[in-house]
């Protein structure tokens, strides 16, 4: 087992669950870290290549961005190992047995995220009941289908480049992980007069300094097909969005993409957290002595879970997207003006904020 308890601290985790069905070949992991301020809402990821150290570090990101979003949930994640490009048989019968085997851990409300989608979470709802993200037809609002992390997102950079003095009518934008969240975030800022100069994919990047045609990246997207695939620009490699030259730069596919051995290629004004810790610390501390605005995962990319909270509750698509537009702007400007106040880095301030709601919540509970 992965030594994951150096991380451990007052606020969680306050359970690790290992699952292995050998009969389905399933193996998963999944981690709920503070349920102070309820039960504990966080994506199932699926990939080959997950750990009981990502699951627990990407609950905690739940834990503060639930908090900071003022939302009654905790924070945890799930993880299985496999590929989810699987045959869809094999893939529903891998997440039907992993919600089964998570149908009594109460404190944990699964959605959607990478490798899995609306469709996976109709399933374990089927199985165990509970569930956000869901397909329209059973009630749902289809946060990756509407793009709402990548609102959030967008949301979060109107604030942010309005306290640098950056106008987004012909800013330049590079996205790391053109997928449900950078594409939309790309597009919606595109409709803001932003020009999309560089993105990525899993494949590789492409470059073109005259704005590349998100529509077509997008049917590109959707057709199973890869960036590489598109007709014009510069075909690079997958790091080189990293360093493309760009007034803002949004990560948007796994974490630690930026880390101490390429920050220094980072040439963007904003950096906009789209995934869930994709810069390491040193990277961010690196950032901001630089005097590049990083604003935090759990504060731009909280659209999603916002959504899902106001799904869980019955809501609208339209109450969804109003509540990620006041929340993620009232919480980027208090971040930003704690920075300014206290000479502080974006992260230092936003944890201050969701660790001080965590704390208060944690007085109401008897045992988090």
């Amino acid at each position: 087992m992965e030594d994951v308890f150096r991380f451990a601290d007052e606020f969680g985790p306050l359970k690790l669950v290992h699952i292995w069905r050998p009969s389905l070949g399933l193996k998963a992991i999944v981690a709920v870290d503070n349920i102070a301020c309820g039960p504990a809402v966080g994506g199932v990821r699926m990939a080959p290549d997950v750990s009981a150290e990502e699951a627990f570090r990407l609950a905690r990101a739940m834990t503060l961005k639930n908090a900071a979003a003022g939302l009654p949930y905790g924070g945890g994640k799930s993880v299985i190992f496999a590929d989810p490009k699987i045959l869809p048989a094999d893939k529903e019968r891998l997440i039907r047995g992993f919600a089964a085997a998570i149908a009594d851990l109460a404190e944990y409300i699964p959605g959607p995220d990478m490798g899995t989608d609306e469709l996976a979470m109709g399933w374990i709802r089927d199985e165990t009941g509970r569930a956000v993200g869901l397909p329209r037809e059973i009630g749902g609002i289809p946060l990756d289908e509407i793009g709402a992390t990548g609102f959030g997102v967008v949301a979060a950079v109107e604030v942010a480049a309005e306290s640098i003095g950056l106008a987004l009518k012909g800013a330049r934008v590079a996205v790391q992980g053109f997928g449900s969240v950078g594409k939309h975030a790309a597009r919606l800022l595109a409709g803001k007069g932003a020009v999309l100069v560089a993105a990525s994919d899993s494949k590789g990047t492409i470059a073109d300094d005259n704005g590349l045609d998100i529509a077509a990246l997008i049917a590109l997207k959707e057709r199973g097909g890869s960036l590489r695939d598109y007709s014009r620009g510069r075909q690079l490699d997958g790091e080189a969005v990293i360093a493309a030259p760009c007034d803002i730069l949004i990560p948007a596919a796994r974490p630690d993409v930026v880390h101490r051995g390429n920050v220094a290629r980072v040439q963007a004004r904003i950096v906009a957290e789209g995934a869930n810790i994709p810069c390491t610390i040193e990277a961010e501390e690196v950032l901001a002595s630089r005097g590049v605005l990083v604003l935090p995962d759990f504060i731009a990319n909280a659209g999603g879970v916002i959504c899902a909270a106001t799904e869980y509750r019955g809501g609208t698509e339209a109450a969804a997207f109003a509540a990620i537009d006041e929340r993620i702007r009232a919480n980027t400007r208090a971040v930003l003006d704690t920075v300014k106040s206290a000479n502080v880095v974006p992260r230092t301030a936003a944890l201050s904020l969701a660790r001080e709601r965590v704390r208060r919540a944690a007085q109401t509970r008897r045992w988090t």
